[in-house]
């Protein structure tokens, strides 16, 4: 019976993602569902991946997702973009229906990428498909090379990995070619991409991927204007 109960959970979430991607594809926005453990530089990321967006005529909103508090949400009120919040409450990730209840509160025309920053958890989140183009797994030079495999959904789920907080490699035992090689055991076609939100090391490489993805999905010329709002659910 809780097999029975569990399978219908995932399939009523899998259809509401289904759902999610198709309004989404309509108005060619890519999305990008942004997971890691609690602490690893997720918003830190967003702030260097917007700002540099925003310099290139993208029009960029965000999903904020958190147990309790608005904190992550507040520091990205500076860019002045559409942002919606969703506060969990007890839930360690982010479902479909949270997903399509903010995707509803947003003018989807108004948007090139939408960033989902999901709830810190290196397990849940990978669990739940939530209308994405692409997961992408930040892990921290401050956690552990072995990452990968204690946690290999995550891994094998996402289409990228960034490794995260390099100006503090000389700092710990982190070995950065035994996470490679561990996460590429997991997932042969993840793409890897070692960067430092604070000095900007590899943000250039990050931010080369995300804008290929964008126009093999738009196809034409991203710059537009755009009407910010900020919602919180």
């Amino acid at each position: 019976m809780k097999i029975t109960v569990l399978e219908n959970i995932m399939e009523a979430n899998d259809s509401i993602a289904e759902e999610i991607r198709g309004k989404l594809a309509a108005h060619q926005v890519l999305a990008i569902n942004l997971m890691s453990a609690p602490g690893a530089g997720k918003t830190t990321l967003l702030e260097q991946t917007i700002q540099r967006l925003k310099e290139l005529g993208m029009r960029v909103g965000v999903i904020e997702g958190d147990i309790a508090t608005t904190r992550d949400a507040d520091r990205l009120q500076k860019f002045d973009i559409p942002i919606v919040q969703i506060n969990t409450g007890s839930a360690c990730h982010l479902d479909a229906n949270m997903i399509r209840n903010a995707v509803n509160s947003l003018d989807c025309s108004t948007l090139d990428i939408l960033i989902i920053e999901n709830v810190g958890n290196l397990v849940c989140p990978a669990e739940f498909k939530i209308g994405e183009d692409h997961k992408v797994m930040m892990l921290s030079v401050t956690e552990g090379d072995e990452k990968p495999l204690k946690y290999p959904l995550m891994f094998r789920e996402s289409s990228v990995m960034l490794i995260n907080k390099m100006d503090l490699l000389p700092y710990t035992n982190f070995n950065i070619d035994e996470a490679r090689s561990n996460a590429s055991r997991i997932n042969p076609h993840l793409t890897i991409f070692a960067l430092s939100c604070t000095t900007g090391e590899g943000l250039d490489a990050w931010l080369g991927w995300l804008t290929s993805q964008l126009m093999k999905k738009h196809g034409n010329e991203v710059t537009r204007s755009r009407t910010p709002t900020t919602k919180k659910m």
